[in-house]
């Protein structure tokens, strides 16, 4: 038996797992916050220190945790930029997130080079506000200076790897990290440096992209480190997903990502085509509007809490007596209809209650991620099961109501550190080629995620006659939003 570490460094923490190479079981468990001020609103920052996800490595290793560790992977929170100078000091601190005060900067991207379709023919993703490609822009844009002295470009996952090993001359990434920078495709594998250059001004330094079963290196300490790879692509590898997986994820915001053979080209660019960390590919699609819609819904009713609105729901019928709710409180992304409003349609006397408004917001938001699983249909992405995330996926009213409306069965898995668990699962592959043990081509075949399993069962027909009401009402009031 081999004993390998997962990192996860995620926004707000640093989480370790210590797992059975062969088994995956999970046998000790580390975790420290990151040392980081909020804003003045109480919100993460858009900018900071690396140096402060060590202070977290290092405080959630203590403890002997990786004591007889052979193997470290690791994976971090995506589309942080992190911009070194030729000594490999940083020239400012790392920006981080979903930047707002880069959206004019992807939208100068975009008309730079002919529109979305030619962003999406060239890197698989039209430049958004979080991704690499667009601070660059903002950074040569609002700080000349920092975009000038600009030698190194590093992703937080490629920064922590390179720390970890004692900052050598060679850099690297994965396929996962780079594909999400808007300079590497995921259909060609090869970086766009000219994208770079458009971005930033000049050319800069780009890490080596490595194969999923391949290793970063050696510490000083003897430790094995694995590629590394972002959050997402971590997470989907610990929960196991393969062919014919999608996964929904309920944050404030959606997606919906797919294993998939091949990377997608869309002209449209509401897909964003990933690499996922076993060689496979991940077009993710994106909503705007998720669990904020449920939340929107509770004020307005003065219900405290979700599982509150919920139970309120759950009094309610599929259908919510005729209620239809558009989500797009934000504008949304799929369709994309950035500076619309949500809808309610469909008021009678009979349906005005609150349970059919609460049981109308979790139709309205299920059905427009089933919109974004439909544009993955669409393309010919095989989808026979769906992986549901997020705290709202425990809520009963999103449980019953998901089978039917997505038409396949639905997996929620047991809450878990997945992305440290996937970090981990990388580095025992990566052992285990080094060691001669396992074949480059297939990870170590560890048991999947405890999970219960929802069927549509015999509300599928029901199920189905509600997303038909709901496609009715879009496209009377959004007529050929999905046409490209």
């Amino acid at each position: 038996m081999g004993i390998v570490a997962g990192l996860d460094s995620s926004p707000d923490f640093t989480r370790i797992v210590v797992c059975d190479s062969d088994s995956g079981a999970v046998l000790r468990q580390g975790y420290a916050p990151h040392p980081l001020e909020k804003t003045e609103s109480g919100g993460r920052p858009s900018d900071v220190d690396p140096q402060a996800w060590l202070l977290s490595l290092g405080e959630a290793a203590g403890g002997g945790l990786l004591e007889g560790v052979e193997a470290i992977g690791v994976s971090a929170q995506q589309n942080a930029l992190i911009a070194l100078d030729a000594q490999g000091n940083t020239v400012r601190p790392a920006m981080v997130g979903g930047d707002k005060r880069t959206q004019v900067a992807a939208a100068d991207l975009i008309d730079a080079l002919g529109g979305r379709q030619a962003w999406a023919e060239a890197v698989g993703c039209v430049p958004q506000a979080a991704q690499p490609v667009t601070k660059l822009r903002w950074l040569a844009r609002t700080d000349p200076d920092a975009a000038l002295r600009t030698a190194v470009l590093m992703q937080a996952h490629d920064w922590l790897v390179w720390q970890l090993l004692g900052r050598p001359v060679r850099r690297t990434t994965d396929r996962g990290g780079a594909s999400g920078t808007g300079y590497w495709s995921a259909a060609t594998g090869s970086y766009r440096t000219d994208f770079v250059e458009l971005a930033l001004g000049h050319q800069a330094m780009l890490p080596e992209v490595l194969g999923p079963s391949d290793a970063a290196g050696t510490t000083p300490e003897g430790l094995l480190i694995s590629a590394a790879t972002g959050e997402t692509m971590a997470a989907a590898f610990g929960l196991g997903i393969g062919l014919g997986d999608a996964v929904v994820s309920l944050g404030a915001s959606g997606s919906v990502m797919a294993v998939h053979p091949e990377a997608l080209v869309d002209s449209s660019g509401m897909i964003t085509s990933l690499a996922d960390a076993t060689g496979m590919h991940l077009p993710v699609v994106t909503t705007l509007n998720a669990v904020r819609t449920l939340r929107g819904t509770a004020e307005m009713l003065g219900v405290p809490d979700l599982e509150g609105l919920s139970d309120l729901a759950m009094k309610s019928t599929p259908g919510s007596h005729g209620l239809v709710m558009l989500p797009y409180l934000e504008g949304e992304r799929t369709p994309n209809l950035p500076h619309t409003a949500g809808t309610l349609t469909g008021l009678r006397r009979e349906a005005m209650k609150p349970e059919h408004l609460a049981r109308a917001a979790f139709e309205g938001m299920l059905c427009g991620l089933a919109d974004a699983l439909d544009v993955l249909r669409g393309r010919g992405v095989d989808v026979r099961r769906i992986f549901l995330l997020g705290a709202a996926a425990e809520l009963p009213a999103v449980q019953a109501a998901a089978p039917a409306l997505f038409g396949v069965q639905v997996v929620v898995p047991q809450p878990g550190d997945y992305a440290a668990i996937g970090a981990a699962r990388q580095a025992a592959w990566a052992l285990g080629v080094s060691q001669g043990t396992l074949d480059p081509r297939n990870p170590p075949p560890w048991q999947g995620a405890p999970a219960q399993y929802l069927d549509p069962g015999e509300e599928l027909a029901v199920g189905q006659a509600v997303r038909q009401q709901y496609v009715s009402v879009r496209e009377q009031t959004h007529p050929g939003a999905f046409r490209v």
